[in-house]
């Protein structure tokens, strides 16, 4: 089965449904659908239970105009150096690294989040996975073999959040370290006056 085909059975979260209103009204907009046709749609996305019912929606419609598109696979290769993703960066389906003596960062804090579910693919020795996260970001190790390794986790903060995106990290990590942390506040201290 393929990766496509097994994630239409996953539940639409309020933010897949407004995605698929984004496309609907774009294409309203220009001249592909009639009002009678766009209101019947919305209906239905608004009410989707899943992935698979917001796609047949949107399946005859290109996707609308600015939404990033995921790509289906990323590779991060590295020896001895450092690779950072950060600022508005689009989150992957899929990320493979490979690194050795090396260091890789992930910062979500202003990524684009085209895609439910982004899964790591982890191959490392000597170095650090640091993924900073926010609201929303929810991070599961449970599929990472380590040696001679640690994984140190620190929630975002704001448990009721939304799920926005679910990193999935499974693979191998030796001699090294898996950090998943939020993103630091600035803090702006005011002098107290007596």
């Amino acid at each position: 089965m393929s990766a496509d085909l097994s994630r239409t059975g996953l539940r639409a979260s309020d933010a897949d449904r407004d995605r698929a209103v984004d496309v609907l009204n774009g294409a309203a907009g220009d001249g592909r659908l009639t009002i009678e046709e766009l209101e019947e749609r919305v209906t239905a996305a608004l009410s989707a239970r899943t992935l698979g019912e917001l796609a047949g929606l949107t399946a005859d419609l290109p996707a609308a105009p600015g939404r990033a598109e995921a790509k289906e696979l990323v590779r991060i290769e590295q020896q001895a150096g450092s690779a950072v993703r950060s600022g508005g960066w689009v989150v992957p389906r899929r990320l493979e690294i490979e690194s050795s003596w090396g260091d890789v960062t992930l910062d979500f804090t202003q990524a684009v989040i085209a895609e439910a579910t982004l899964r790591i693919d982890l191959n490392m020795h000597a170095g650090t996975l640091k993924l900073v996260t926010r609201p929303g970001v929810v991070v599961d190790t449970d599929l990472l073999v380590v040696e001679f390794a640690q994984v140190k986790t620190r929630p975002s903060g704001d448990a009721g959040a939304p799920v926005a995106l679910r990193v999935e990290i499974a693979g191998r990590m030796t001699y090294g370290q898996v950090v998943v942390r939020p993103a630091r506040r600035s803090v702006f201290r005011r002098s107290r006056t007596p």
